[in-house]
């Protein structure tokens, strides 16, 4: 159990399980990206204990940036995407895999793809480690996905609750009252 602040988490998904599936997903891209030469972005600050897990077991070659976004108040996402820090770097006719912590709303998600596709990028993919499909209310095609979880308010290994609870290796949720 994992106290921060007003509200109690569980173990919900393990350090071990997490490894498991992040280096299955690195096997996929490592295939899908054989003979190609990816710019990934890394959305943070949630995403960024995911993508360097990954990116250890990436062995294609690859260039990596990052992008910092904000679209959550609290335990709930605002809907509205507030880009804080972006791509500073043209990507026109590259392949970009962008890494992302959750896609629940997908807006975030969405609004981050439009803003890249604008820029004619050769292709776009998406890889992210949790995908809450029950939350989605704005389509959208993930290619790598860590795990599917239900609706639920989770919390670390990344991912937090008003910028805390990042440092856990385990992904946590909330108890429910």
């Amino acid at each position: 159990m994992l106290t921060i602040k007003d509200k109690t988490f569980v173990p919900f998904i393990t350090a071990d399980t997490i490894q498991a599936r992040i280096q299955e997903l690195a096997g996929q891209i490592n295939q899908d990206y054989a003979t190609r030469q990816p710019r990934i972005i890394i959305v943070l600050n949630g995403a960024f204990i995911f993508a360097a897990d990954l990116i250890k077991h990436l062995t294609i070659t690859c260039e990596i940036t990052f992008i910092r976004v904000a679209s959550y108040s609290a335990t709930q996402s605002t809907g509205q995407l507030k880009q804080i820090i972006g791509l500073n770097e043209p990507v026109a006719n590259q392949d970009l895999i962008v890494i992302e912590d959750i896609v629940d709303t997908g807006f975030t998600i969405c609004e981050i793809c439009d803003q890249l596709k604008a820029q004619q990028p050769a292709s776009l993919s998406i890889a992210t480690l949790l995908f809450k499909p029950v939350a989605l209310r704005k389509p959208i095609d993930l290619q790598y996905v860590g795990f599917e979880i239900e609706n639920r308010f989770v919390l670390g290994y990344g991912l937090d609750y008003d910028g805390l609870g990042r440092n856990t290796q385990d992904i946590f949720v909330l108890v429910e009252a």
